[in-house]
């Protein structure tokens, strides 16, 4: 037994196949971030619960604007790379907007208002681990209950990935989009 963590491959343990069938996949391919979680079939049922379900309390674009700021404050090119591919145009990103989650800042000109408390909020959280008094109330205010955990938990829930995939040093996949700049 190998203490390398990295990507499994076929053919899984029958109780690691039948988890991996419920994760997302395209064509039967599995992303390698997900086939790492796999080296523990506790990690990959119960560590990083599935917060990309139609039933989330944000809007795909508040989701999507957490994610990418989330994992390039943590410089997961990986996991930012493949959020771009797969949701950024579904949730309304423009280049710019999609740029500014890695190299921009909460007062850029391509956020409303609203995202740009998000960003403050995210960064606080990443930077700080909290969300500082300076937002707070205008957190509090503008989600409810039901979202303002869902930002912590995808907070939370991408800094694991994010750990994942680059203490793993997963290459990106080959649909998933560079950092801007690179």
């Amino acid at each position: 037994m190998s203490n390398v963590l990295k990507p499994l491959t076929p053919p899984y343990d029958p109780a690691i196949a039948e988890v991996l069938a419920g994760y997302p996949q395209q064509d039967g391919y599995i992303l390698s971030l997900f086939r790492t979680f796999a080296n523990s079939i506790r990690f990959l049922t119960k560590a990083v619960p599935n917060l990309l379900d139609k039933d989330s309390p944000l809007p795909l674009r508040e989701r999507e604007i957490v994610i990418l700021r989330t994992t390039a404050k943590l410089d997961s090119e990986y996991e930012w790379g493949v959020h771009v591919a797969i949701f950024a145009q579904a949730a309304g990103l423009s280049d710019a907007q999609i740029a500014a989650t890695r190299n921009g800042s909460a007062d850029d000109a391509v956020w409303n208002d609203t995202e740009s408390l998000l960003i403050r909020c995210v960064d606080d959280l990443c930077d700080r681990g909290t969300i500082t008094n300076a937002q707070l109330a205008d957190f509090q205010m503008l989600w409810s209950l039901d979202a303002q955990l869902e930002i912590m938990a995808l907070c939370g829930t991408y800094h694991t990935v994010s750990f994942v995939a680059n203490s793993t040093r997963l290459a990106n996949e080959s649909f998933g989009k560079p950092f801007p700049g690179r």
